[in-house]
This record gives structure tokens, sequence and C-alpha cells, in this order.
């Protein structure tokens, strides 16, 4: 049981990567349209992985560490406050534009 789990949580992974048209997108349009701007593409590929790293390493690890304090609703609630909040001044800003 725990191999064909292990199995089963891989390939889920790798479809996850593989499959999903967001990363792609990301990836490529974003990503591949800002680096035309740059002369030298190794050095924005290596800053584009690193920044990608990091990321993702502290997503986890945050996460990890903020699990107890999201324990509560009031985190939450606080959470969601922030991010309307920075919503909200976006589309400010690009309004005014």
């Amino acid at each position: 049981i725990q191999a064909n789990s292990l199995k089963k949580t891989l390939l889920t992974a790798l479809a996850m990567v593989w499959l999903n048209p967001h990363a792609w997108l990301d990836t490529v349009v974003l990503v591949g349209s800002v680096s035309t701007k740059y002369d030298n593409g190794a050095v924005f590929w290596a800053g584009a992985v690193l920044a990608s790293f990091t990321f993702f390493f502290a997503l986890g690890y945050g996460a990890r560490l903020l699990a107890p304090l999201f324990a509560r609703p009031v985190a939450w609630r606080v959470l969601d406050g922030v991010v309307a909040l920075t919503m909200w001044i976006i589309a400010g800003s690009l309004l005014l534009e």
C-alpha cells in the first residue's frame, strides 16, 4: 500500500507540474516576454530560477511556521482583509493611470 501511495503521489505531483496551463503561460509568455528586454539570457535565466526556488522554499517553510497562527479564524479574516485592501489599491492605481 505504501509503494502504491508513493507512486500515486509522485504521478500527481508530476501531472501538476507538467500539465498546469497557468505554469506554462507564466513561464513562456510572462517570463519569456520580460526576458527579451535583457541582453544576457543566461544571467536572466539564473535569476529567474533562483527567485522561483527562493519563493517556493519560503512558501513551504512559511506555511509550516504560520500554521499555528492560521489555526485561528481571526487570522484568516485579517489575511483576507489585507488581500482585499491590496486588490483595491491595485484597482485604484490602474484606474488612475
